[in-house]
């Protein structure tokens, strides 16, 4: 556990069909380093996990998405999977909740899909980024500059492919929490 990063808060903000392991393992590593993670939905009641091929777990939710408050968290990880950011990119509440992440200036972390939340926030224009290849051409036309990278980090903005990259995630993840606001991280 890293003193360093004890007493940090993280929100997961997911619904129904969020790719399990781009949940548990960023969830369980943040854990580690004594960090506090919450999971955020649009709703109170479970959300219920893809886990590759069909439907995995029930996980609790801590906070519903209009009780939370961007100023008490200290990042925010956006997990990927294609019903999740699907159906949550469509959603007002949760775009604006991205969005108050960037223009605070504190870390965001997408994976796979997650990146679809953040073009229908209006924050990737301009912004090195990575994902799922199938958003690629999305991603571009939203005015990011898509790489074809384990992880990619652009002031703050953390993006991977899938998860095969969780490792190299949930690292930088870790340092991009450490070393706390971004000045160039903007919406």
């Amino acid at each position: 556990m890293s003193q360093k990063l004890s007493g940090k808060r993280v929100a997961i903000l997911a619904t129904d069909g969020f790719e399990e392991s781009e949940l548990a393992v960023p969830r369980k590593e943040l854990d580690a380093q004594g960090i506090t993670v919450h999971i955020v939905a649009p709703d109170k009641k479970g959300i219920r996990a893809w886990a590759e091929t069909d439907w995995g777990d029930t996980y609790d939710v801590d906070v519903a998405l209009d009780d939370a408050d961007v100023a008490d968290y200290h990042a925010l990880v956006l997990p990927g999977g294609l019903f999740n950011p699907d159906s949550l990119r469509t959603n007002e509440k949760a775009q604006a909740f991205a969005r108050h992440f960037f223009e605070a200036g504190k870390p965001v972390a997408a994976i796979c899909h997650g990146p679809w939340l953040l073009i229908n926030a209006g924050v990737v224009e301009g912004r090195r980024m990575t994902s799922f290849p199938s958003v690629a051409q999305d991603l571009k036309n939203a005015g990011a500059e898509w790489v074809d990278e384990e992880v990619v980090v652009d002031s703050g903005l953390v993006t991977s492919r899938k998860p095969d990259d969780l490792d190299a995630f949930c690292r930088k993840l870790i340092e991009e929490i450490g070393e706390g606001r971004h000045s160039h991280q903007h919406a």
